[in-house]
């Protein structure tokens, strides 16, 4: 009776699918830590830098000069409306006193409340259960978030949304 060695981990070939997951796993992994809330105040950051740098600008040119996506964006304006450092004027964006407080408090009420009844919830959950458009809904979180209200968890390639 012959006696099999066991074989080198290092030696065993990968297919090809097994690479493919590999990767696509790590792109998850990237795609939720960008989801995660400490990210809401860097990009809430960046937004006032670029402001604080170039003067008032629109969100199509905030975007451009940030990097960021419409839903940073978004979560973004909501924590500096907290902050009380931003204010739309028509199309513009610049620093100072806010008057988006009855727009995105409003709506960040709303999400909470929510939360606070499921327990925790995803975005498709939020904008279908409270009615909120999708932008409204990440400035409401920006705001909960700057409030250390919030947290994410992920489950089963999922963001979640749960009071702290």
């Amino acid at each position: 009776m012959k006696i099999k060695k066991p074989k080198d981990p290092k030696k065993t070939k990968i297919s090809k699918y097994t690479k493919k997951k590999e990767r696509n796993s790590m792109k998850n992994k990237k795609n939720m830590k960008r989801y995660e809330i400490k990210n809401y105040g860097r990009n809430a950051g960046k937004i006032w830098t670029t402001l604080n740098k170039h003067g008032p600008l629109n969100q199509s040119a905030l975007i451009k000069n940030t990097k960021l996506s419409l839903n940073d964006f978004y979560a973004g304006i909501g924590w500096l409306a907290r902050e009380n450092k931003i204010y739309k004027d028509r199309i513009f964006y610049k620093l100072g006193e806010t008057n988006l407080t009855n727009k995105i408090g409003e709506k960040a009420g709303k999400i909470w409340r929510l939360i606070d009844s499921q327990g925790q919830v995803d975005m498709s959950s939020i904008v279908k259960k409270t009615q909120i458009k999708i932008q409204d809904a990440y400035s409401a979180l920006g705001w909960l978030a700057r409030e250390d209200k919030i947290k994410t968890n992920c489950k089963n390639k999922q963001i979640n949304f749960q009071l702290k």
